[in-house]
């Protein structure tokens, strides 16, 4: 068998060693080594940043438009609040039915100028008309009882003077013929016996006197005494009969003092119950101011401070301190003259002073009070982009300004309109 030829190998086709394909790599230097942890480290720590920043409180964006931002400056602060005062009658004297009853008569109308003792209206109750004299009847009656008391009293009186007088004459009588007895006895004209009766007689009439002067005294004693009731029960009785006749005059109603009457609406053969108000009376020419004050002022308002309008000048004369609805009343009267030309019901702007004037941060007053009660506030960064929320401490304030204690510098810039949308925020982002 021949052989065949080997065939050779293409010098292409033949195997390539591994080490043509193995280069020499360049060693890296420190920098570059680290190069991915640090920026994975850098990212991490703005992002940890970022985060704190968006926990350090709640943003919300604001259109600085619709706010109202003040700067706070340096200034006088006056102690003051504008109030509205409404013109009163500075006394009012009320007409009560002191007595019930049906009107019979109406001599005035409502508004009508009154003197002391005009007639207003007339009333008619026939059960307190018989009641009165029922009872005038009653205390006539006691009356003359006590009077007879009087007069037995009195006659009981003269009955005692009537017995001394009789015994005092018999003692009299038997001391005088006790005498001429004696001396008939020494020439035994009269007898023993005889002048012994007479003694015996005499010395009776003189026990009987002294017994007499005793009674009399006592009875003296317990008659003044009785006397003394009987006046101060008679007395009694007499004023009791005057009220009920007041009582029965009661129904004519009168004016206790003059002024103008108002308030008074009754019809005739109307029923007034006891005690019901028929109307009332001011003085004429005479007012005073009434007003309403925010309950935040009632620690500060006292009686005596000054208020002032135009150039009339009045002081606070009481104090209601009851609150209502937050506001308190107060009453305003006149200190030297009052205008002429004012009217019941009639309002006036007034001017109360609470202290006096003096230097201080002033911040414009306004509705962000009654959020935050002024324990803060949010201040505009300089550059205006945002507002942050900050603790302040503020005083007193007026219609205009409330005075900054602490918290605040002058230049400052705060949002001084109302908070109620952002109360939960601890900064604003302002566009």
């Amino acid at each position: 068998m021949s052989k065949r030829p080997q065939q050779q190998t293409p010098a292409h086709r033949q195997p390539v060693s591994g080490a043509g394909m193995d280069r020499v790599v360049a060693r890296q230097s420190g920098w570059r080594k680290y190069q991915h942890g640090i920026i994975v480290a850098g990212v991490s720590i703005i992002a940890l940043v970022w985060w704190a920043g968006s926990q350090s409180g709640p943003a919300l964006k604001v259109n600085s438009e619709h706010i109202v931002i003040s700067s706070v400056t340096s200034g006088i602060f006056e102690d003051f609040i504008p109030l509205r005062g409404r013109v009163t009658p500075a006394k009012t004297l009320y007409l009560d039915a002191v007595e019930g009853g049906r009107v019979e008569r109406i001599l005035v109308e409502d508004g009508a100028e009154l003197t002391t003792g005009d007639l207003i209206v007339e009333l008619s109750n026939p059960s307190l008309q018989l009641n009165v004299l029922g009872n005038e009847a009653r205390v006539a009656e006691q009356l003359n009882n006590m009077r007879s008391i009087e007069l037995s009293l009195e006659q009981n009186r003269l009955q005692h003077k009537r017995n001394l007088a009789d015994i005092e004459y018999q003692i009299k009588m038997l001391s005088r013929q006790l005498e001429r007895e004696q001396k008939l006895l020494a020439n035994n004209s009269v007898s023993q016996s005889q002048y012994d009766d007479t003694r015996d007689t005499l010395e009776w009439y003189q026990t009987r006197l002294k017994l007499t002067k005793e009674s009399q005294a006592s009875d003296q004693r317990m008659q003044q005494s009785q006397l003394t009731f009987l006046r101060q029960t008679s007395a009694r009785l007499e004023h009791n009969l005057e009220l009920s006749r007041k009582n029965l005059d009661n129904m004519n109603v009168r004016a206790p003092v003059a002024g103008t009457l108002s308030g008074f609406n009754v019809e005739v053969g109307q029923s007034i119950g006891r005690g019901e108000r028929l109307g009332q009376i001011d003085t004429p020419n005479d007012y005073k101011l009434t007003a309403q004050i925010d309950e935040f002022y009632l620690a500060r308002v006292s009686p005596g401070q000054i208020a002032r309008f135009d150039r009339y000048q009045l002081s606070i004369s009481k104090i209601y301190p009851q609150v209502q609805n937050g506001q308190f009343e107060v009453d305003f009267s006149f200190e030297h003259q009052q205008p002429t030309d004012i009217r019941r019901g009639q309002t006036i702007q007034l001017r109360l002073t609470l202290g006096d004037e003096s230097e201080a941060l002033l911040l414009p007053n306004g509705a962000f009070y009654q959020d935050t009660g002024g324990n803060w506030v949010f201040v505009v960064s300089e550059d205006g982009d945002k507002a942050i929320k900050r603790q302040v401490r503020l005083g007193r304030r007026n219609s205009q300004f409330i005075e900054v204690i602490d918290g605040l510098e002058a230049g400052e810039k705060v949002i001084t309109s109302p908070y109620t949308s952002y109360l939960d925020m601890q900064q604003l982002s302002l566009d």
